[in-house]
């Protein structure tokens, strides 16, 4: 946590270990079984910590009443509705776009999504306020403008080197998409929690990779 700004480094790692497996499995699996097989993946490398926080993220969002209210909904350790669909979204938005994404843009892609996704975690802890002791605590508390700016640094090289104008559109989607979190965990909450996290590692990994399917075919990518 006294180094949270390598992160990114990180993202790079995991991501070129999945982006490696996508263009492995996409020349021997057709693309449905392609997309299921790197969820897989994803999971097994990054475990399901950030799911479980995204789901917990839901549970409080969508519960009605105050903060306390819907803090208590969100540290309830049974699965509510808000959790479930929050959970069945993300997993449907990543089929898709994985999916529906070009092959030869795909691995790249997913390197990028996956430097974004820890990028966009410096990005929450960087913006939000501690609300409780933890995990989250210890990295939001330690983490301030100096490290979010380094990172950024830091993944922003990383997306450039690997897909160019697209790659950097990639990665200031997902910060645009970790600001609006902690507006979010803000509101609902009146601060972040580890949770507020894991969902962001989530949500704006969806949001990288969405932004490389729809922009894809406007900007340049390829480096070749």
């Amino acid at each position: 946590m006294r180094h949270v700004y390598v992160f990114p480094l990180v993202g790079i790692f995991l991501g070129a270990i999945i982006g490696g497996s996508a263009y492995l499995l996409s020349r021997i699996f057709p693309a449905p079984l392609t997309s299921v097989l790197l969820l897989v993946i994803i999971y097994k490398l990054c475990g399901i910590n950030h799911l479980d926080g995204l789901a917990d993220f839901g549970d409080g969002v969508v519960a009605h009443g105050s903060h306390e209210k819907k803090i208590a909904a969100m540290k309830d350790v049974n699965l509510g509705t808000g959790g479930a669909a929050f959970i069945v979204m993300i997993l449907i938005a990543y089929f898709s776009i994985i999916y529906a994404m070009p092959s030869l843009l795909l691995p790249f892609a997913l390197l990028v999504a996956e430097v974004s996704a820890k990028q966009s975690m410096i990005a929450f802890a960087a913006f939000s306020k501690s609300l409780q002791k933890g995990f989250g605590q210890i990295m939001i508390e330690r983490t301030g403008h100096k490290e979010f700016l380094t990172g950024f640094a830091i993944s922003g090289a990383a997306s450039y080197f690997a897909l160019g104008p697209l790659g950097m559109a990639m990665l200031a989607a997902s910060q645009l998409a970790a600001f609006y979190l902690v507006i979010v965990a803000r509101r609902n909450f009146g601060g972040a929690t580890g949770d507020g996290i894991g969902a962001t590692n989530e949500i704006c990994r969806a949001v990288a990779l969405g932004a490389a399917l729809t922009l894809g075919g406007f900007l340049p990518w390829m480096r070749w």
